[in-house]
């Protein structure tokens, strides 16, 4: 099979926003990284296994050229020193244990600096998905069944069906392949029509071959690495701990934060007047997108912030129906955007793969996410998960007063 991963650059957008402020305070942080795969009745054959460390293989054997570190240099919150790290970073295949004990027939972890395995998640996934589908499937059929479903999609928006306000492509880590997610970019990017607007992708190679915004700030590793990797920190303050380290790296710049780590309730505690004044928005990934918008309104109503002046970012399994229907109903208060993954990037006359790769040690400390709803949180230690939950009740149970609020 020919090389999956072509550059270095094909990740997401907030990999780099995460990996220089690691790179600059907390250089020192080890992590585990365990995949899983959510679907049942999948199976990797030996064959598949074989393909996906080949692939991996070759990943490590990339190096950043002059002309990427040029365009990384050239967005406006990453810093030199970051880009010169990178002139010399490169992946260790010896960071990767990959086997076939588990149900689904692979195992991968990654063993090694929160610097390296942070970078590693999104190519591995990318990788296995391509696999597979190349492998399980006839893959031209699938890719044919795709570019009719994405032409759908697009004469759905110049019909008024859908009205998307501002969304972007968030499809990298379970795409078909880099070759449907790069025809769905370049199709998306010819959208000219009122009430929808393409505004970029996560995929930073991608937007930097068609000249549109590579998108992303944190992800949940950034909360639950913070928070709970330092076994001097109550995990339940996870989300001051990481909105500090963010805001000493970047200020005002590049702030959407993440609210459900550990549920949106505990974010609430510690998002008050400074954060969510300096942050431009907030980030939905789990519960029902329409109570935590309300939430959130109420949040900034009640710290006298004009909830028209923020983003709310939706990205939990969207597709353009729900996006449609949340901007409907939130556009005249607050400003709606949209992430949009697989729907735009592996939508095919069969299902897709979903497969996650989960921090789940950082300096030998198990974390854990808990998300605001049952089934898309991660930990190998139910005795851990029991601890967090405990600091998270006595917390919401004792520390709630004048400078909290719940909706």
């Amino acid at each position: 099979m020919e090389r999956i991963i072509v550059s270095l650059l094909e990740t997401d957008a907030y990999k780099f926003s995460m990996g220089q402020t690691i790179y600059h305070h907390f250089g020192d942080y080890k992590t585990t990284w365990t995949f899983k795969c959510r679907n049942e009745n999948v199976k990797f054959t030996p064959e598949m296994v074989e393909e996906i460390k080949t692939q991996i293989r070759m990943y490590c054997n990339l190096r950043f050229d002059e002309d990427e570190l040029e365009y990384l240099d050239n967005i406006k919150w990453i810093k030199g020193s970051y880009v010169d790290f990178l002139r010399i970073w490169k992946p260790r295949y010896k960071d990767f244990i990959i086997g076939t004990d588990s149900p689904c027939g692979l195992t991968i972890q990654t063993v090694g600096t929160w610097l390296n395995t942070s970078m590693y998640e999104i190519p591995v996934l990318s990788i296995v998905n391509e696999v597979y589908f190349r492998m399980a499937y006839n893959y031209n059929e699938l890719l044919d069944s795709f570019k009719e479903k994405l032409k759908d999609k697009i004469d759905g928006i110049y019909s008024g069906v859908y009205e998307l306000g501002n969304f972007s492509e968030f499809g990298l880590r379970r795409r078909l392949s880099g070759e449907a997610q790069a025809i769905a970019v370049e199709e998306l990017c010819k959208i000219n029509c009122p009430g929808t607007k393409f505004v970029g992708t996560s995929n930073v190679y991608l937007a930097k071959k068609y000249g549109i915004t590579a998108v992303g700030t944190m992800a949940h590793e950034w909360v639950m690495c913070i928070g709970q990797g330092n076994h001097k920190h109550n995990p339940a303050f996870s989300n001051w701990f990481a909105l500090e380290a963010w805001v000493k790296e970047y200020g005002i710049l590049n702030g959407t934060a993440l609210t459900d780590t550990i549920t949106t309730d505990c974010f609430l505690e510690d998002f008050q007047l400074t954060f969510a004044t300096l942050f431009s928005g907030v980030r939905h990934d789990s519960g029902d997108p329409y109570a935590w918008g309300e939430k959130m309104i109420a949040h900034y109503k009640y710290l006298d912030i004009d909830p028209k002046t923020k983003t709310l970012l939706f990205s939990d399994s969207l597709d353009f129906e729900k996006a449609t229907a949340l901007n409907r109903y939130f556009k005249d208060r607050v400003r709606p955007a949209f992430g949009i993954g697989t729907y735009i990037s592996n939508d095919t006359k069969v299902d897709a793969l979903n497969i996650v790769m989960k921090t789940t040690l950082c300096n030998g400390v198990d974390v854990a996410k808990l998300s605001d709803v049952p089934g898309k949180g991660m930990c190998q230690n139910p005795e851990y998960l029991d601890y967090l939950n405990t600091c998270i009740k006595w917390r919401m149970e004792n520390t709630l007063g004048n400078n909290s609020l719940r909706v």
